[in-house]
């Protein structure tokens, strides 16, 4: 009973099959689904600061440098310090980076339409909201 009832538990399921889809269908791009999305952010992301693109991405600062840190290591992306605050680090798509971005797309794209077909874009927006509200919870 506790397993077919628990929020938490479907959910968890769920979000590794969807998962599972993405990166089967990833696979020849090389780039996991994780990294497609940290990707797409820093490409569309106009604050380049790290703690701008954490926040942007979800993620907590240290999550954020360790998952940038491969991206890194496979020159698809930068990360440098700014010369008016050293302490201040940006992050952007090497030329590399934005190939790899682009030719993952059309992959994204038809699964993307597979998975519209399961999940409406009103279910996910009221399940984007809700964990916003849920994260709001948590400050």
């Amino acid at each position: 009973m506790l397993a077919a009832s628990c929020a938490g538990l479907a959910i968890r399921q769920a979000a590794r099959r969807v998962t599972q889809f993405y990166e089967d269908a990833l696979q020849d791009s090389g780039l996991s689904v994780a990294q497609l999305g940290l990707m797409a952010v820093i490409a569309t992301n106009e604050d380049d600061r790290m703690a701008a693109l954490a926040a942007r991405a979800g993620l907590d600062p240290s999550t954020l440098s360790r998952n940038l840190r491969g991206l890194e290591r496979d020159g698809l992306i930068e990360i440098a310090s700014v010369e008016k605050d050293l302490r201040r680090r940006a992050v952007w798509l090497t030329e590399s980076g934005l190939r790899r971005l682009q030719g993952a797309l059309p992959a994204w794209k038809a699964t993307q339409t597979r998975i519209a077909e399961l999940f409406p874009a009103d279910l996910l927006q009221r399940i984007a909201v809700a964990g916003e509200k849920l994260a709001e919870r948590e400050d």
